[in-house]
């Protein structure tokens, strides 16, 4: 149906996200680092990018910025997911190009809708 990059620097966090949208029927590749998902962006590119905001190195947003000012990734829907879910946070990552905002803990069945209606738009 689609594959999506979970950017995610905790690996707990990661393997839930991951089992979430696998269980969904969506396919997944994981990155741990800005840097690390643009390298698997080159190779691989993914239908959707869930991205953490705090990541080390780049942040979150950093990444999403970059991603939407590059013709060859500026059309990826991004669904940004922090710990920082206060208004101010959910308008700065929209203002960056993200497609959503999800606070966490990240309620998984909003994820899945959230990503599969992305999906469905393309």
């Amino acid at each position: 149906m689609g594959t999506v990059l979970v950017v995610e620097d905790t690996l707990t966090e990661m393997e839930i996200l991951s089992r979430c949208l696998q269980r969904g029927g969506l396919s997944t590749i994981a990155a741990a680092s800005g840097e690390e998902a643009l390298e698997k962006i080159s190779r691989q590119k993914p239908d959707v990018i869930v991205l953490d905001v705090v990541l080390p190195g780049q942040s979150g947003f950093e990444l999403c910025r970059e991603l939407k000012a590059n013709a060859n990734t500026s059309k990826i829907p991004i669904v940004m997911c922090s710990s920082k879910g206060g208004e101010m946070d959910k308008f700065w990552g929209m203002k960056q190009g993200a497609s959503a905002y999800l606070p966490k803990p990240v309620d998984q069945d909003e994820l899945l809708r959230t990503v599969k209606l992305l999906l469905k738009s393309l």
